[in-house]
């Protein structure tokens, strides 16, 4: 850390690197069709792991941990805003069925994973609370059941590393599986086969670039979201705080009293569950905030260069080789159960990579890839469906640490 180029108390530095990487990576994404194909996110998190890895930029910071702590909270409700219960079933029924086989993949592998490995890799509960949680609604999750079971940081870096290299290469793959005939045989592709019929994409704009054009957005739009935001965080971590101190735990409280305080008593769950009810409540004033997806959905990119900057290779290798072995399983199992039952019940290829995608690495990836494939129909359903995941994937992955903390 104490060698690499810039230091980790250079504190607007580091700043200046997040965010004009974030900018870089949407740039990129939007005016390359190479980086189109990628998604800026991952351009974002492999960057950052790169000059991490080659000693740029420093593997701790305190500028890493502002944003855990504030710009991902931040983010959370703003990516929310759409996040109508009522909506969601009536326009995405069908893919949420399939997004929620899917997760039922990622429990199955969290649980196999943990009992095969639990007596060999230390501190595998919280690992697993943390991998359950980000693979059924990506990184956001993974930052909440973090700070939730206050695991080391040791153990969170080396978790991060195994996660991204892994969730890297299944993106990599997701990315490849449309042109590999085994699975187009074997699935209907109506999303590439209209997209065919049309032509594709003859525009010199790349399909990201397309989707996130320019929108009519006032200052009013602006203070609303960003206002709305803060005093939603602010009325959730203090609710969760006065029930953390309500509600007694620990070792001498029974198993009931302890769900009940990791529930009411987290802030991350609170905050996903308070701003679902009064998105559902108020669907017309959320609606009506125009910007609130775009603001958001930046902040999400700064924190996956963060997410990327801890991915020393040559550390979980030396340290954690085994937590490899664990996501691996976990991921497998998720795509083994995601295109198994998606065959069983008849989902179009397209459908199934989305839903995977959205588990694995949330709905920002999964819509940047439907982005980047062309399948612009998919965009908004997985968008929404995958927003569920932030608050399922929170409820999951408490209860599946809960649980492993018992062995």
């Amino acid at each position: 850390m104490e060698n690499s180029l810039v230091q980790p108390d250079d504190v607007w530095i580091l700043w200046a690197f997040l965010a004009g990487w974030a900018a870089i990576s949407i740039y990129l994404e939007q005016n390359y069709k190479w980086a189109s194909k990628f998604s800026g996110a991952i351009i974002a998190l492999v960057g950052a792991m790169i000059l991490a890895n080659v000693g740029v930029i420093p593997l701790e910071s305190p500028v890493y941990d502002t944003v855990w702590e504030y710009v991902v909270p931040l983010a959370i409700p703003l990516l929310l805003f759409q996040a109508n219960i009522r909506k969601i079933w009536s326009e995405s029924g069908r893919l949420l069925m399939l997004f929620f086989l899917s997760a039922a993949g990622t429990v199955a592998g969290a649980i196999i994973g943990f009992f095969l490995l639990k007596d060999v890799v230390p501190g595998l509960d919280q690992v697993g609370a943390m991998m359950t949680g980000s693979y059924i609604g990506g990184g956001v999750n993974f930052a909440a059941l973090s700070a939730k079971f206050e695991a080391p940081g040791e153990l969170v870096s080396s978790a991060v590393v195994a996660d991204n290299l892994m969730m890297a290469l299944y993106f990599f793959i997701l990315m490849a599986l449309p042109a590999i005939g085994f699975f187009t045989k074997r699935f209907k592709t109506p999303y590439m086969d209209e997209r065919a019929e049309a032509g594709g994409n003859n525009s010199d704009q790349t399909d990201a670039a397309s989707y996130w054009g320019r929108k009519e957005m006032s200052l009013q739009d602006i203070g609303l979201a960003v206002g709305t935001s803060f005093g939603l965080v602010a009325a959730s971590f203090f609710i969760a705080d006065w029930f953390a101190e309500l509600i007694p735990a620990g070792e001498d409280v029974n198993i009931l009293g302890n769900v009940l305080n990791g529930i009411l008593g987290d802030g991350y769950l609170m905050l996903t569950t308070l701003t679902m009810i009064a998105v559902t409540l108020f669907p017309r004033y959320f609606e009506g905030i125009r910007g609130a997806q775009e603001i958001g959905t930046y902040l999400i990119y700064i924190f996956f260069v963060v997410i990327g900057i801890p991915a020393s290779i040559v550390l979980i290798f030396q340290n954690a080789p085994l937590l490899l072995v664990f996501v691996f399983i976990v991921v497998m199992s998720n795509m083994i159960v995601s295109f198994v039952l998606g065959r069983v019940f008849k989902f179009s290829l397209e459908e199934v990579i989305v839903a995977s995608n959205a588990n694995i690495g949330g709905p920002t990836t999964a819509a940047a890839m439907a982005i980047a494939k062309g399948w612009t129909k998919l965009v908004v359903p997985i968008l929404l469906v995958g927003t569920l995941g932030y608050i399922v994937g929170n409820y999951i992955g408490t209860g599946i640490g809960v649980w492993f903390s018992g062995f």
